[in-house]
């Protein structure tokens, strides 16, 4: 599944990154914890959290994750929006909770990707 399409599919809006929205994505992970994001780590991981601080950018570059979705509404602030440019991590939003979201990406076939060792 492409960026793109799980964006649309959660009826999301771009924060930045809409160019690089093509990028192929394999499992999501949903969490508000950035420890349980790093027990997760897969390859083409597409991150959904509720949290909304540098941390989420800091932890998806360390990880290697290209794509991050808020969930319940949440916007990043201008802090966050500059550093996922500067990494190059796409940031969109959702109005879905965590549970709907992940939900519907499943049923879209978004159920792939094995662990990847750290």
């Amino acid at each position: 599944m492409k960026v793109a399409e799980a964006i649309t599919l959660l009826e999301g809006q771009y924060f930045c990154g809409e160019t690089s929205a093509e990028l192929e994505i394999a499992s999501a992970c949903g969490a508000d914890l950035m420890s349980d994001v790093m027990a997760f780590v897969k390859d083409r991981v597409l991150l959904l959290t509720g949290l909304v601080n540098p941390q989420v950018i800091r932890t998806a570059e360390l990880l290697d994750i290209h794509a991050i979705i808020f969930v319940r509404g949440k916007a990043p602030g201008r802090d966050m929006i500059e550093m996922a440019e500067e990494a190059d991590i796409i940031l969109a939003g959702t109005k879905l909770p965590m549970f709907l979201a992940c939900g519907k990406l499943y049923e879209a076939g978004l159920r792939t990707g094995g662990t990847r060792a750290i």
